[in-house]
């Protein structure tokens, strides 16, 4: 079975994973003490709430049959799948304050969308949204359909779609990283604002409490993504080409 080529030096990509997952990690000790975004425990009548994890269903089995294959075909994918799960759970887990009264968090699905699909993406998001219910009280367990639906489901394809259209134009990747990121955090809770609208209401009001106040936190989440993506394409780029996220005439 082929396997994926290395980069330049097994211990620069060591170095560079720690510091991927280091830097994020340090800068949750700016959190502060306001409630995440993710929609809380009981905020869901429970019709809403287990129609929401019906929905997750064939996705989350799509998602299983495609990080089989991935890693089946690229056993060294294995590592690039962890840094991304990190990547989502630290920025995912970030609250900040925002000018609504509320507070808002970056998402991290972006780059897991870019680099292994949607499908992939949506496990990785379960994963990430269900420790943070159990472990942070970020979001919930009644909730967690919902909150899958737009953070790992929902955004992940508009950053998926966004990516694959720009890069089919032959836009510069950097730019396509961006724009993907960027969209797919916004995306994400314009959807939390129609989940919540539909049920309750307001839906103007939802989107914009959450849509609306988002957009700054969107784009420095493409921002970052750019720099980590950029990371990637010098270190791995021939991991990327394999996983058809560079062409052949993107990086050396």
């Amino acid at each position: 079975m082929k396997q994926l080529r290395t980069g330049p030096c097994r211990e620069d990509q060591s170095g560079w994973i720690r510091g991927l997952t280091l830097i994020p990690l340090a800068l949750t000790l700016l959190e502060t003490s306001a409630g995440a975004m993710h929609i809380a425990e009981g905020m869901l009548p429970k019709p809403w709430a287990f129609g929401w994890m019906a929905v997750c269903v064939p996705f989350l089995a799509a998602g299983l049959k495609s990080i089989r294959k991935t890693v089946s075909d690229f056993p060294r994918a294995k590592i690039l799948l962890a840094m991304c799960g990190a990547f989502a759970f630290v920025l995912s887990a970030l609250k900040i304050a925002s000018f609504s009264g509320s507070c808002s968090h970056p998402t991290g699905v972006g780059l897991s969308a870019i680099l292994f699909g949607p499908a992939a993406t949506s496990v990785l998001g379960l994963i990430v949204l269900l420790f943070q219910a159990l472990l942070l009280a970020h979001g919930g367990i009644t909730t967690l359909g919902a909150n899958v639906c737009s953070m790992a489901i929902i955004g992940p394809l508009v950053s998926w779609g966004v990516y694959r259209l720009m890069r089919s134009r032959e836009i510069r990747p950097a730019a396509a990283v961006f724009c993907a990121a960027a969209l797919g955090d916004l995306a994400t809770y314009v959807t939390t604002a129609l989940q919540l609208g539909v049920v309750y209401g307001n839906t103007r009001e939802y989107l914009m409490i959450f849509a609306v106040t988002q957009i700054p936190l969107a784009i420095a989440e493409g921002c970052l993504t750019v720099v980590v993506f950029n990371v990637l394409e010098k270190y791995s780029a021939p991991q990327l080409r394999e996983l058809k996220v560079l062409g052949g005439r993107d990086a050396t």
